[in-house]
């Protein structure tokens, strides 16, 4: 992925980026239940890296295999590429938390972009207090062994009701998390952008008295205006 697409849609908003998959037949992209753990540290654009839980089962799920470098879980925290982020499929589970405060601090360390999930983590004040972006369900203190086993790494994924791929991009900020197939990404960071510059003008307008008829959606003479606008403002995203 071109670093300079990944910029530009950390520049973009959630709300913008549904609307332009909207408008390319894309309506599940949006994660359900992955609010961020601390708003003021939540906004990132990355590719995903992919993590994914089966259900607990006994012979499986043993304390002991949290020592096995190769067990997905752990060998994740390690293998993810820094700029990437974790994408965890918790099977909407809240009993159990996926990560805890010295995975996170270890994938801060690494330079990972973001952590996100449908299930709850744990140590979760802890967590929220670090600068990597978290977006979870909440906390839950027993661990994930209670409710789970770590089967795969890099395949796709359901997180909060929406596929995943490898390498798809998410983008992160207040509203919650994105996903935008890779091969869609240039054009929806390209046309997002244009987006957020065409509504920054319409607000104004709005700020300024007119009405919401024929400014938002625009109409053939707020168009022409924004047109004249650009002209005018040419830095002025």
């Amino acid at each position: 992925m071109n670093p300079e697409i990944i910029d530009r849609l950390h520049g973009v908003s959630t709300a913008t980026l549904t609307m332009q998959l909207l408008k390319r037949g894309l309506r599940n992209c949006f994660i359900v239940g992955a609010r961020p753990l601390n708003p003021s540290a939540c906004q990132f654009a990355a590719e995903a890296y992919t993590l994914r839980f089966i259900p607990m089962r006994e012979d499986l799920s043993r304390v002991e295999i949290l020592g096995d470098p190769e067990y997905p879980p752990r060998k994740a925290v390690e293998d993810i590429p820094p700029g990437a982020a974790m994408v965890i499929d918790a099977r909407g589970e809240m009993g159990a938390g996926v990560i805890g405060d010295i995975l996170a601090a270890r994938m801060q360390e690494r330079g990972v972009a973001a952590v996100v999930s449908d299930g709850p983590v744990r140590d979760g004040v802890a967590v929220a207090a670090g600068s990597l972006p978290v977006f979870c369900a909440g906390s839950a203190a027993p661990a994930s062994l209670n409710v789970h086993f770590g089967a795969d790494l890099q395949c796709p994924v359901a997180c909060g009701g929406v596929a995943v791929m490898p390498g798809d991009v998410l983008v992160g900020d207040s509203d919650g998390v994105v996903v935008i197939p890779q091969a869609m990404a240039e054009e929806v960071a390209r046309d997002g952008a244009e987006q957020e510059r065409l509504e920054n003008f319409l607000k104004k307008r709005v700020e300024a008295g007119h009405p919401t008829i024929g400014t938002y959606p625009p109409n053939g003479e707020t168009l022409r205006a924004y047109e004249d606008w650009k002209s005018a403002n040419p830095s002025d995203g």
